[in-house]
């Protein structure tokens, strides 16, 4: 079993040593690089006005010149793409010793409506999302984040597959996420998708032929002044012509230029991401019809987006003023590329956003994936049809470090419901979460941090983190009945695993008693699957009426006058509560 930190550290190892020997070969070929201009000038300057010695020395040089200067291109290139892998690895060091509060946590998506996202920890500082994501793509993020929250129980084998599938490639994960991270890319994808496909044709189309006209008589112009048998005069006056009829057309070029600028950069990075998944040996049902989707037209999608992005670079040349100027005089430069943009829009509008979201899949599978090759201990739940909707050991919360996670046995069967009482701080909330968390985890396809977890797949629902609202002038008690209303509305036509802390808080002792009591009733009637966390112990009377109640407890002990917490689910009713024993420790009474 391969220890992640260890591989890591080796790899970080590595990839330094290969990063410091391709810093050498740049700072060696820009030394060999001006030595060759020099040189060049020096041959040039001998050899000047000798014919055609001086044209041949010149064109040697700047050929070799040329040559030098890609070379030194495609190494600073790959010295990125090291650097960027250097940048995973000591990332990956970090999280595995629990340091990863500086990732984006996704606040963004926090969602207090949702089913359960806004109760377990799924989003924020410190959460599940900022522990696991590694997008690193706008759409990758968002992706990563709809699988966590889309709650459905569909397919969980073929995602366990392709997730297994993708952490045992390493070296493609990272390779991908290098790529993806070499270009900065500040626009969603869904605004790319919707502005090509309601784009509509401004130039008219005779203006392709008209530039391929118009440059093949400034051609035949420059060569017949070039041999003297016409005026330079004609070509003055035919580039203002080329000139004028650019200006007529400068308005609509303009409004396309803004338009392609905002999305040039995600084309360049989105090419290089294709090659990657289209070049790529998968063998998962799931990873392979992704990969299909991109290889739907004649030309890989690759190609596509490779192309689109050498049009989308030659038109932003219209900012250099020599080929501006030169290029729209003589040859409509800025007609041509507005033209090209426009055909290449038209042959594919309707297939873009498809690769677009192929793109996202794979880097948000490449997060789920990164997951499990840190995590080789936890296990892929086993699925079974069976009465137990979880039979579980050892279960415990990803997130929590192991030197210091209490594990817990758990087995609930379908329609069965626990409550759970305890002190404070004993555990209860942590259960209840690493619960929750388990069954998200689950149907998204990933291992679990439990020795053994067989799982009937069900949907998820909570209410553990109700808040009042100023804004809507909603009292805590109304949010949390609002919340309660959703519940009983969602489990009349879906199965559901309940999950609830503490229900109705926002009233007194009596009134919370009495509507606890009918309201779990309600749910036993449901046929639903949960857990109920509580204070009010007289709920636990339940057991004694319904056969598919069962108590269970987490303990706190006063030893040596500190409390002491064991953290372990146990069957009964809680008798310890420490709340009058915290008050007089902390001295507040």
């Amino acid at each position: 079993m391969t220890n992640p930190l260890e591989f890591y550290k080796q790899q970080k190892i590595e990839s330094e040593k290969e990063s410091f020997k391709l810093k050498k070969k740049l700072i060696n070929l820009g030394i060999f690089r001006f030595a060759v201009f020099l040189v060049t000038c020096f041959l040039v300057y001998l050899t000047f006005g000798n014919y055609p010695d001086v044209f041949i020395v010149a064109f040697l040089g700047i050929l070799l010149f040329s040559f030098l200067v890609t070379k030194f291109i495609n190494l600073k290139r790959e010295k990125a793409i090291v650097d960027a892998k250097i940048a995973i690895h000591k990332t990956e060091i970090k999280v595995l010793n629990r340091d990863f509060h500086h990732l984006e946590d996704g606040t963004e998506f926090v969602n207090p409506a949702h089913f359960y996202s806004n109760d377990i920890d799924l989003f924020g500082i410190g959460s599940f999302f900022q522990y696991i994501n590694r997008t690193s793509t706008i759409d990758g993020k968002a992706a990563l984040a709809n699988v966590f929250t889309e709650n459905k129980t569909d397919g969980i084998f073929e995602k366990q597959h392709a997730i297994n599938e993708l952490s045992k490639n390493v070296k493609w994960r990272q390779h991908f996420s290098a790529l993806a991270n070499l270009v900065t890319v500040k626009n969603k994808t869904a605004f790319i998708s919707e502005w090509i496909i309601n784009y509509k044709s401004v130039f008219p189309k005779f203006l392709s032929t008209l530039q391929i006209a118009f440059s093949i008589i400034s051609i035949t112009l420059i060569g017949l002044v070039s041999f003297g048998l016409i005026s330079f005069n004609y070509i003055m006056i035919w580039f203002f012509i080329g000139l004028f009829i650019t200006g007529r057309f400068l308005k609509k070029t303009n409004n396309l230029y803004a338009e392609t600028d905002k999305i040039r950069d995600t084309f360049k990075q989105y090419h290089q991401l294709l090659n990657e998944i289209e070049t790529e040996n998968f063998t998962a049902k799931n990873l392979v019809q992704h990969q299909k989707i991109i290889q739907s037209e004649n030309k890989k999608a690759s190609v596509i987006f490779k192309e689109f992005s050498k049009i989308l670079d030659a038109f932003d040349q219209r900012s250099n003023i020599i080929i501006s100027v030169l290029g729209n005089g003589l040859f409509l430069l800025e007609i041509y590329n507005a033209r090209k943009v426009e055909k290449w829009i038209e042959n594919y509008k309707n297939t873009v956003e498809k690769w677009f979201e192929v793109v996202a899949y794979f880097d948000a599978q490449n997060s789920l994936a990164n997951f499990k090759f840190n995590h080789p201990k936890f296990i892929f739940p086993e699925i079974s049809k069976e009465k137990e909707v979880i039979k579980s050991t050892n279960l415990g919360h990803p997130l929590l470090k192991v030197n210091k996670r209490v594990d817990n046995d758990f087995i609930i069967d379908d329609e069965q419901f626990f409550i759970v009482t305890g002190a404070n701080m004993a555990g209860k909330s942590t259960f209840l979460r690493t619960v929750s968390l388990s069954i998200v985890m689950a149907n998204c396809g990933l291992p679990v941090c439990a020795e053994s977890f067989t799982y009937s797949p069900i949907k998820l629902i909570t209410s553990m983190r109700t808040t009042d609202s100023l804004t809507e002038d909603e009292s805590y008690f109304y949010s949390e009945l609002k919340r309660l209303k959703f519940i009983v509305d969602e489990i009349k036509d879906n199965h559901y695993f309940i999950i609830l802390d503490e229900i109705l808080k926002g009233t007194n002792s009596k009134d919370k008693a009495i509507g606890s009591l009918k309201f779990v009733e309600k749910l036993t009637k449901s046929k639903s699957t949960g857990i109920i966390a509580t204070h009010d112990v007289s709920l636990c009377e339940l057991e004694n009426e319904f056969p598919t109640i069962k108590n269970y407890y987490f303990d706190a002990e006063i030893i040596n006058n500190e409390l002491h917490f064991d953290y372990t689910l146990k069957n009964g009713i809680c008798k310890n509560m420490n709340a009058s024993f915290l008050l007089q420790k902390m001295e507040i009474v």
